[in-house]
Order: C-alpha cells, then sequence, then structure tokens
C-alpha cells in the first residue's frame, strides 16, 4: 500500500504540476515569504543598518510605533487612499468598461485614451503634475487666472489641506485605465448566448447592463477592490515624487514614512517595524473584506435556493 500511494503521487501528472509550480513557490518564498519574516526579526533590534545585530529590544520599537503620532496620520492618510480609490476609480471603470465593450465609433481610440495614462511611468506622471500644479507658473493657476479665477489660484503641493486631494486625483487619473482593461476583460468572457437570450426575453440596454453585466462581473469587481485596497495601503511613488509625504506629514503614507526613516535617517529597526506593520494592515484589510463578501455572496445564493 505504502508503494502504491508513492507511485500515485508520483506519477506523471503529479510531477509536471509540481515541476511547474516550484519556480514560482521558491520565487515567491524568497522575495515575499523570507522577507517578512526578516522584517519582523530586524524590528526587534535597535539597528542604524551597519554591522551585526547586537542591540536586542524586543517589542520595544512597537511600542514606540504605538505612541507615533506620524504614523498614526500615515495610517490615517492610507485609509483616506483607500476609501478615495474605492469611490472614484471603480464605479468610472466599470462605467467605461460598459461603454467600450459595445458596439460604438471610435471605441479603440477611447479605449487607448483613458489607458494611456497607465503606460506612462510613476516619475513621469509625478513631474508632469508636480509643474501642473507648480504655485507661479503651474497650468492649472495660469489656467485659473486665465478664467477670471485668480482667487482660487493655490500652492496646491504646499498647502496642508490640499497636499493630500491634490495627489489623490492625480492617482485616481493614472489607475482607473487599469481596471476598464480589468472589466472590459470580464464583460467580454460573458458568454453571448446568455445576452441573446435576455434580449429575447425582452430585456433593454439598461436592464442588460443591471441584471446580466453587473451581477456576472462581480468576481473581476471584488478583485479589482482588493488590489485597489491592497495597493493604496502600499502606495509609494506619486506620494514621495510630488510631495515626499509633506507638507508637515499632511500626505504621509506608511510606506513614505517607512522610507524616511529607513533610508534617510537610517532606523533600520524602526524602518523595519513600519514595513511589518504595512504587511500586518494589509492582510488585515484584505481578509476582512473577502470575508464580508464571502458573507454577501452566501447569502445571496441562499436567497437563490430559496426562490
Amino acid at each position: 500500500m505504502p508503494h502504491m500511494t508513492l507511485r500515485r503521487l508520483l506519477n506523471d501528472k503529479n510531477i509536471t504540476i509540481v515541476a511547474f509550480l516550484l519556480p514560482a513557490l521558491v520565487l515567491y518564498g524568497t522575495f515575499v515569504i523570507i522577507p517578512i519574516f526578516q522584517s519582523f526579526r530586524f524590528s526587534l533590534y535597535h539597528w542604524d543598518g551597519l554591522g551585526p545585530l547586537t542591540r536586542f529590544i524586543g517589542l520595544e520599537n512597537y511600542a514606540t510605533l504605538l505612541h507615533d503620532e506620524t504614523f498614526w496620520q500615515a495610517l490615517r492618510n492610507n485609509f483616506a487612499l483607500v476609501g478615495f480609490s474605492l469611490v472614484t476609480q471603480l464605479p468610472p471603470a466599470v462605467l467605461l468598461a460598459v461603454l467600450l465593450t459595445g458596439a460604438m465609433r471610435g471605441r479603440d481610440f477611447f479605449r487607448t485614451m483613458f489607458f494611456s495614462p497607465q503606460i506612462l511611468s510613476a516619475v513621469a506622471t509625478g513631474y508632469l503634475f508636480y509643474y501642473i500644479y507648480e504655485p507661479t507658473f503651474g497650468l492649472l493657476n495660469q489656467a485659473l487666472k486665465l478664467l477670471g479665477l485668480g482667487t482660487l489660484a493655490r500652492g496646491w503641493l504646499g498647502d496642508q489641506m490640499l497636499a493630500l486631494p491634490a495627489v489623490l486625483v492625480v492617482i485616481s487619473w493614472r489607475h482607473i485605465g487599469f481596471y476598464m482593461v480589468l472589466f472590459m476583460a470580464a464583460i467580454e468572457g460573458i458568454p453571448d448566448e446568455i445576452f441573446e437570450a435576455a434580449q429575447i426575453d425582452g430585456c433593454n440596454k439598461r436592464q442588460l447592463v443591471w441584471h446580466i453585466t453587473l451581477p456576472l462581473m462581480s468576481g473581476a469587481i471584488r478583485t479589482a477592490a482588493v488590489l485597489a485596497m491592497v495597493g493604496s495601503i502600499k502606495y509609494f511613488d506619486l506620494i514621495w515624487i510630488m510631495t515626499r509625504g509633506g507638507p508637515v506629514h499632511a500626505s504621509e503614507l506608511i510606506a513614505t514614512y517607512m522610507y524616511k526613516e529607513t533610508f534617510l535617517n537610517w532606523h533600520m529597526g524602526y524602518g523595519a517595524t513600519l514595513a511589518f506593520a504595512l504587511f500586518v494592515v494589509a492582510f488585515a484589510v484584505s481578509l476582512l473584506f473577502l470575508r464580508l463578501t464571502s458573507r454577501g455572496e452566501r447569502a445571496e445564493e441562499a436567497a437563490l435556493a430559496a426562490m
């Protein structure tokens, strides 16, 4: 019996599956799992990144974190980015996907136009909007003055109240196209027979969208929501390029604060603490969202079964 079990496990199909999975698992373990544990290990030391780990301080960095107002400000900003991304990226992306999968003139042009911000590098996008928001010669303030609205001109990235919203607008502008393509793929994956049957039953275009398209792309919407939330919690590049987390931490995110502590202040131990906290927050938010959505799915399936 043991020989039969071993032979069954080592058949050609299982060997093929393992052969395909092993490289990905090795890479994932090397570049994701091991760094997470290393980050936690470094967080238990007072370390400047030079020399061996000698000064063990236990959970002292975590105690400092809990009383660090900058960390809590960064966490609030991260959650503001999560909410803003969910509201301003996903609904427009769904609308664009629905419109641009139908038969319309110039469809390919509009697809390219809305996706093009995703093609630009974050560095190029950041510097482009940095100069658009520039208070003296920036395009936005110049346009306001030409329209007779010069009183509305601001130092957009230098104002504590406006810096974060100004960058959030750019982040949404850049990422809508990505989610649009994701939703378009989901819509095009719906069998044509379903739409044809619904049209035969007398459904108009609005009913097709509400009762066929949106329910059948709920999986893609859920996936996009997780990507948006985790991406917002880990976000770094545009914030760093445009504001460096300023002014006075007004647009600070956990990732930018971690970078400053680790590579500018050389507080490697505390930077590792921030990195591990970032992982915990992203994991907790993803898990909570998936639990809530799966509970809603089960309730919906039970209701359909009862009918």
